[in-house]
């Protein structure tokens, strides 16, 4: 039975407040890899990606993955493109448990537009701009986020549903 739970999905789709109410009901940890990353390294994302460049971070977002195996009931809240580069979807598959946080692009673009978090791979783009980005993002995207092992509709997120379709994936098998 899994002790980790990795939530995957397209920036913006509210994997970070998900994870929060989720290990909330049950009882879990949780942990951020994006604020673990400016935690680490006294940086944040976007200016890491203003200076340096996505290869090193992916490099080192990589790194800070593998580190949550020594964590335990915890709920790690991915970046966006985590899911997406080497062979993090199998490791995090063979780690924990999955759950990809689905949303349409119209919704994905509504809440970017709106949010208050400065996102690198989006600045400066129109509403127009920012919803054709995104379809083809997600798109590109989707072979990865679907291998996760359970899909969620997170556009109006019911997360007490959401535990108790993991509960049985995460709980000890009774004797």
């Amino acid at each position: 039975m899994s002790q980790r739970i990795y939530l995957v999905g397209y920036m913006g789709v509210g994997k970070s407040t998900i994870a929060r109410k989720l290990a909330n009901l049950l009882n879990w940890e949780v942990m951020d890899l994006d604020q673990v990353f400016e935690t680490r390294y006294k940086i944040s994302v976007p200016d890491f990606f203003n200076r340096y460049d996505e290869k090193l971070f992916r490099k080192l977002e990589r790194s800070l993955l593998q580190e949550s195996v020594a964590h335990s009931h915890t709920i790690i809240s991915t970046g966006g493109g985590t899911a997406c580069f080497y062979d993090n979807m199998d490791w995090m598959n063979q780690n924990g448990l999955t759950v990809f946080l689905k949303m349409s692009a119209g919704c994905l673009s509504n809440r970017l537009l709106n949010a208050k978090k400065k996102r690198p791979l989006i600045s400066g783009q129109s509403r127009e701009q920012l919803h054709a980005f995104i379809k083809q993002h997600l798109q590109k995207r989707a072979i990865y986020y679907t291998q996760a092992k359970l899909h969620f509709e997170a556009e109006s997120p019911d997360i007490q549903e959401l535990a108790e379709l993991v509960k049985p994936l995460i709980s000890p098998i009774k004797t």
